[in-house]
């Protein structure tokens, strides 16, 4: 019997792939206040997933492309004096909403929309473990390769431009990025869970976390936890997989306010 024939070790690995890959993608979009941004190209995916079933290609390049397209739109209407966020509302929701209208009109394709809604990371495979991984690699040299690159862009882009960096070319690679842990993630904790995963760890590794390097070091740990836990707590009390995990980041993230204010009130005295 093979290590990855428990469906259970799998999900696990699956869930750790996606933490390692949102981590420091994460900080990002919590540093550039890019919540939404994650969001609306989360919702996008849904649309992918209508294009792939119709087109009859891969899911996974559906999702891709679509989240691709999304993210590259925002950034580039955003860049031309649109409201941020009126466009990604707009945008977020109507893609989400024309996906599952079409999904709707196919006829004899069962698909379960729940799943891709909030995930189905106990029924990964093989196959979508390597996907998993091979995106979450992917993710993580892009962003090793164009780490001071990135965090000089966010810091200041006056700064980056002064430094001889352009800022739109760093916007796009975490554009890239962002498209790819999208449809990485979609198999694990689904559409609408996504960017919980990307903003939650990241949101409490900052609580104590004094360098960029260690807030991703922490976001990484979190994600891990929350993943490992939830699993864990999911097959305890027969709970929805994806939403307890999340459920259990966002515990961790209270937990982790309330140790600094605590933390500050001790120091203060």
């Amino acid at each position: 019997m093979s290590f990855l024939d428990d469906f259970m070790v799998r999900a696990a690995l699956a869930g750790l792939g996606l933490a390692l890959a949102a981590a420091p993608l994460g900080c990002f979009v919590v540093w550039r206040r890019m919540a939404y941004f994650g969001d609306a190209t989360a919702h996008a995916s849904i649309l992918g997933v209508a294009l792939a079933l119709g087109f009859d290609i891969s899911v996974f390049a559906g999702v891709l492309t679509t989240a691709l397209v999304m993210a590259i739109t925002v950034s580039t209407l955003a860049g031309r004096g649109y409201a941020m966020d009126t466009l990604l509302g707009v945008l977020a929701h109507s893609a989400l909403a024309l996906g599952l209208v079409a999904v709707s009109f196919f006829e004899g394709i069962r698909i379960d929309l729940m799943a891709y809604l909030f995930g189905d990371i106990l029924a990964v495979g093989r196959v979508d473990l390597g996907v998993i991984w091979g995106g979450a690699l992917a993710v993580i040299a892009l962003l090793w390769w164009r780490w001071s690159a990135l965090l000089t862009s966010t810091l200041s882009p006056d700064l980056a431009f002064a430094a001889g960096l352009n800022p739109r070319r760093e916007q796009l690679v975490l554009t890239l990025a962002l498209a790819l842990v999208v449809a990485v993630a979609m198999k694990v904790v689904g559409v609408l869970l996504i960017a919980a995963m990307l903003i939650v760890p990241a949101a409490t590794a900052r609580n104590f976390s004094h360098t960029p390097e260690r807030m991703v070091l922490a976001a990484a740990v979190t994600g891990a936890i929350a993943v490992l836990g939830g699993l864990q707590l999911s097959f305890e009390m027969d709970s929805p997989t994806g939403p307890t995990i999340v459920s259990l980041a966002a515990c961790l993230f209270v937990l982790a306010s309330l140790a600094r204010s605590l933390h500050r009130a001790i120091s203060a005295k």
